[in-house]
């Protein structure tokens, strides 16, 4: 794989990071808490820059021992923050299972059981014991229905309907678009508005937040994962930028009264808005500029603008174009004139900087994260669910994805340092070949990739090679995420997180385990373990991941 687009982006991160400060959280500095200012993250009076990792799972695991022995490896691996879905939230009492609140025609109910609250006490207990730091997210953007999933990509009549385990996809945990079905509304972004929705999930927030008041082991509460006006259900025409700044603003402000030991984060995608009017605009100060990372010096940084995205781009192209040349295998498909290409696709690049820059999510991460109670922001890299760029034609889609993820991960690390906060890459996933089959995207039911591989017992048709080789194969998902280890780390951000970590034999639960059907043609009621739930970004058994996890752990922990 050409990797000149990659070493661009890391040679020219420092000479676009520019920048002026803002209001910042800084909290007991010297506290056993984690807190939050333009210096990063510190605690017990040390900084702390990490490698992290996802598990939305881990309270629905059965057995306290895997929930141990889950912690317990990320632990051996260097990683120092798990990033968990705090949230449960069901429309009718599930008959087994863990579930933490029941939402129902506009009612709610908080299970304080042993299958509910009291599961993630226990998560907490042990991510203290073996000395982790666990972000809570509170809720989830998406909650789509019905929960069953098609496999395959063939005509209906080959395609079976099959029921998937509660818990088992990352959108199956309740969240927002649960609670406006239950409050009997209709658009998702009444979620962030209705004054009685809103009465309830801070009723709930408030029961996780004074539950673990005192807890070291919370790095942070989450406000949401990946708030945006779009859902699976319609949004509203009015929802725009501010409805979710606003939204934030509210909710941080909210916890900040209860809490004056943890920081609030926002878990948004880092989606921008260059061109919004801002509710928190950045105001230069007098005050000294955040802190570099080791080995640079202190530089000024400006927000991301519109202009800056395009030129980049423009150059990024430039250079891919250049080495495609210079290997032969440049791909001119302009029109020819007195025998010169001009006009190709390579050389033009749109004026439209696209949905992750342009604010047609309903996301400004900037103006969030300037927010005076959040106390840093997060961005996720998902390059086969977003777009983060046009396609280059000089680069396979496996390149595209990479090259794009590594421009997205600059442009968010500028964003945050133009703040003053820390910024965390909260989640980060390449699909890959082999885990087409479990693949499911966030707004949906069902694995739309599914091969003749058969899941859960059912046989589709086969994917053609084509649509398999937009996908990353293994050698080029470790080449991805090395990559992005080290542009984060480059860039400054203050933690890294992969989605999602993977555990094998752990014992069979009701509702997320999936059992290990390898060898047969349908589960087996009598097996007793199996994997934890894959929605396609699982590293269950992928221990070169691991290793590269690992290492990215030590090369932040040196760097701090």
């Amino acid at each position: 794989m050409r990797l000149f687009s990659y070493f661009w982006l890391l040679n020219s991160i420092w000479s676009c990071l520019a920048a002026a400060t803002s209001r910042t959280i800084s909290k007991r500095g010297n506290s056993s808490f984690v807190s939050s200012s333009k210096d990063g993250f510190s605690v017990n009076g040390s900084l702390l820059r990490f490698v992290g990792t996802n598990l939305y799972w881990l309270p629905t695991l059965e057995s306290n021992d895997d929930i141990w022995n889950v912690l317990k490896n990320i632990s051996d691996t260097g990683i120092k923050v798990v990033r968990i879905w705090a949230f449960n939230d069901v429309e009718i009492i599930p008959d087994t299972g863990t579930w933490f609140q029941l939402v129902q025609n506009g009612t709610t109910t908080i299970n304080d059981g042993p299958n509910g609250l009291q599961k993630l006490d226990t998560v907490m207990q042990m991510a203290e014991q073996q000395g982790l730091y666990v972000i809570l997210s509170l809720t989830n953007n998406w909650n789509p229905v019905p929960n069953t999933t098609l496999t395959g990509t063939a005509s209906p009549d080959v395609l079976a309907s099959v029921t998937i385990p509660r818990n088992t996809l990352s959108n199956d945990y309740g969240g927002m678009d649960l609670y406006v079905r239950q409050f009997g509304l209709q658009d998702h972004d009444e979620f962030y508005t209705n004054n009685n929705i809103l009465t309830a999930f801070q009723n709930f927030t408030k029961q996780i937040v004074l539950r673990y008041i005192n807890s070291p082991a919370v790095f942070s509460w989450e406000l949401a994962n990946d708030a945006r006006c779009n859902s699976t259900i319609p949004t509203s025409p009015t929802c725009t930028t501010q409805t979710i700044t606003k939204w934030h603003a509210l909710m941080a402000a909210f916890i900040a009264s209860l809490d004056p030991n943890h920081v609030v984060s926002a878990g948004t995608s880092g989606f921008q808005c260059t061109d919004c009017p801002k509710l928190y605009p950045i105001t230069p100060t007098a005050s000294p500029t955040p802190s570099p990372a080791p080995g640079r010096k202190r530089r000024s940084v400006a927000p991301l603008t519109k202009e800056q995205i395009i030129r980049q781009r423009a150059e990024s192209r430039r250079q891919n174009r250049a080495a495609a040349k210079r290997a032969g295998t440049l791909k001119e498909d302009g029109i020819m004139i007195r025998g010169r290409w001009v006009s190709t696709a390579t050389r033009e690049v749109s004026s439209s900087i696209g949905p992750t820059t342009d604010g047609s999510s309903g996301v400004d991460s900037q103006d969030i994260l300037n927010i005076p109670d959040i106390g840093f922001g997060a961005f996720q890299v998902y390059p086969d669910q977003n777009t983060y760029a046009p396609n280059d034609p000089n680069l396979d889609p496996v390149q595209n994805k990479i090259s794009s993820s590594l421009a997205w991960i600059q442009q968010s690390a500028q964003s945050g340092a133009a703040v003053g906060k820390p910024v965390v890459l909260n989640a980060f996933g390449l699909v890959t070949q082999s885990n087409l089959n479990a693949y499911v995207p966030f707004n949906m039911t069902y694995a739309p990739y599914a091969s003749s591989t058969a899941v859960m017992g059912v046989t589709a048709a086969v994917m053609d090679a084509t649509t398999t080789s937009d996908f990353a194969n293994d050698a080029q998902q470790e080449q991805g995420y090395s990559s992005f280890l080290q542009m984060g780390n480059s860039a400054g951000l203050a933690g890294i997180m992969q989605y999602q970590w993977g555990s094998t034999g752990v014992s069979q639960s009701s509702t997320a385990i999936q059992l290990d059907t390898t060898n047969s043609e349908s589960p087996t009621p009598a097996q007793t373990t199996g994997e934890s739930p894959n929605d396609g970004y699982s590293i269950a058994n992928n221990t070169a991941i691991q290793q590269i996890l690992q290492q990215g752990a030590q090369a932040m922990a040196a760097d701090s």
